[in-house]
């Protein structure tokens, strides 16, 4: 794009008061960008779209002050400026918010907010006086949740928003929102974008990075496409649609696939009967009541429902991480109710949690490490590993699952999230399982990785695999599913073939469907 274009853009569009120039970030042979010119205009949304590893987590820590550019330029209002650390660039007015979640779980929301800067009131921290902050900020983003609560103690969708309320406290004149809707609900999501058009109406400036095209479009005012480390397109809103970003983010306009076919599916692989999961202690509800599924070897089933209607509850009692109340949970008509996860896993059923840092992956081993630890009894007799035999499932599992690394032996961090998330799935696929839960596959991933998850367990499934995978997003519910089952309210409310309309699934679930 020629210096003159970008000039009119820029006098269209508003006050620009941070800029990125030809900014380039080395990690030993991986360019992670490649002269970069990014813009942030006062009091506007800015859009950041692209793959996972396209380099957009990169540049946002570069502008937030977590890590430093290679080469290049940042300038902020005019001046040159060099951000020593994340609290430098934070007392400048520029704060991030990660897409995975930096919280200490064993904090209370309130000390989790003012974590490392505390509110001093006669030598001493004024509790109080956070805790009255703290209430407000959740007020303002119509969360009720007690600022005394562990984080650990809340759903992980709530923990996203304990993030923002963090953000939202340092009163940053610009904000960078990397992922802020992956765990919350459409009702969550609405209240964000409400809380965002007020700041950006008080001047302050938001970079919003999001897989969710459609609703990204929501609420931007200008967009920017990244592509192998490069800015590949940049647009005003009224110029930009669905397909002008998959365009420019993966050079075609595809699709998520479609349900497998060609093969007989085999006999019942998984039944669920009468399956009761109680709700949050001291809750006056169950999470799942007496629901009955049967799945069939081969076969690919949908469940789809908003926040709350019990997918991961009924997922994670399956996989043996919940207790049930009541039911039976078979496999090829043997009852699991007895065995351990442990045990379920080697017995052929395993679940890939929503959760993937928290639950997936073990952050201080390798990607070879984390890709075995499911399978390590297959290559462990007494006190020694057969170091061999476990490489060799390393390779194969990288293979298979087409996972962009420089070999087993790279840390798990330097894996973009959605090459983390094929890490777990292939974890769980080197245990040869014969069904397969995954509880939200595609949160925080592009949509190529989607598209390359969704082709994975349409192969597994024709070589005979049962795979379950839950979802909140309707376009997913239409890819490769041969049934889609919504629940509500811990129920089954209704199931639909693969030629389903998404208003009548939207229907089923007690959701709004709202003409945009």
């Amino acid at each position: 794009m020629s210096q003159a274009s970008q000039r009119q853009i820029k006098g269209e569009i508003g006050e620009v008061v941070l800029s990125a120039h030809n900014v380039a970030k080395t990690y030993g042979s991986v360019q992670a960008l490649k002269g970069v010119n990014f813009d942030i205009h006062r009091g506007q949304v800015t859009t950041l779209f692209g793959e996972n590893g396209a380099g957009k987590s990169t540049l946002m820590k570069i502008l937030s002050g977590v890590v430093r550019p290679t080469s290049g330029e940042i300038v902020l209002d005019g001046q040159t400026v060099n951000f020593v650390s994340s609290t430098h660039a934070r007392e400048c007015g520029i704060s991030i918010i990660h897409q995975e979640l930096s919280l200490a779980p064993n904090l209370s929301v309130r000390d989790n907010i003012f974590m490392g800067r505390e509110i001093i009131t006669g030598g001493t921290v004024d509790f109080a006086e956070e805790e009255r902050q703290t209430r407000a900020l959740l007020e303002e983003l119509e969360e009720d949740i007690d600022p005394l609560t562990p984080v650990e103690d809340l759903r992980l969708g709530q923990q996203q928003i304990v993030e923002i309320a963090r953000a939202l406290s340092v009163n940053s004149r610009i904000l960078i929102m990397d992922e802020p809707t992956s765990a919350l609900s459409a009702a969550e999501v609405e209240v964000l974008f409400k809380v965002i058009r007020d700041l950006t109406s008080r001047g302050v400036s938001i970079v919003y990075i999001s897989h969710h095209l459609e609703e990204a479009l929501q609420i931007t005012n200008h967009a920017v496409v990244l592509r192998d480390g490069t800015m590949t397109a940049y647009a005003e809103r009224k110029d930009i649609d669905l397909e002008w970003i998959v365009r420019n983010m993966v050079g075609e306009n595809f699709d998520l696939g479609s349900p497998p076919d060609g093969y007989e599916m085999g006999k019942v692989a998984l039944s669920i009967k009468e399956l009761t999961v109680p709700g949050p202690s001291g809750a006056a509800y169950n999470a799942v009541d007496r629901l009955s599924l049967d799945v069939r070897a081969g076969e690919i089933v949908c469940i789809y429902g908003l926040m709350g209607a019990g997918r991961t509850e009924l997922l994670e009692c399956v996989a043996g991480r919940l207790h049930a109340s009541g039911g039976h949970i078979l496999l090829e008509g043997r009852d699991v109710a007895g065995l351990s996860i442990a045990n379920r896993i080697a017995s052929g059923l395993g679940l890939v949690p929503e959760d993937r840092q928290r639950d997936g992956l073990v952050q201080t081993m390798t990607v070879g490490s984390n890709l075995s630890l499911a399978s390590i009894g297959a290559f462990t007799k007494g006190l020694f590993t057969s170091g061999g035999r476990e490489r060799e499932l390393v390779t194969d599992s990288i293979r298979k699952v087409h996972i962009k690394t420089d070999g087993g032996a790279a840390p798990i961090g330097s894996l973009s999230g959605g090459n983390q998330q094929k890490v777990v799935i292939g974890k769980m696929l080197a245990t040869h399982p014969k069904v397969i839960l995954l509880d939200e596959p595609s949160r925080g991933i592009d949509i190529g990785a989607k598209a390359e998850v969704f082709k994975l367990l349409a192969e597994r499934a024709k070589q005979g695999l049962a795979v379950i995978y839950s979802t909140s997003e309707v376009a997913e519910c239409l890819s490769i599913a041969h049934r889609i089952i919504v629940m509500h309210r811990g129920k089954i409310s209704a199931e639909f073939s693969s030629d389903v309309t998404k208003e009548k699934i939207m229907a089923a679930s007690g959701e709004a469907v709202v003409a945009h």
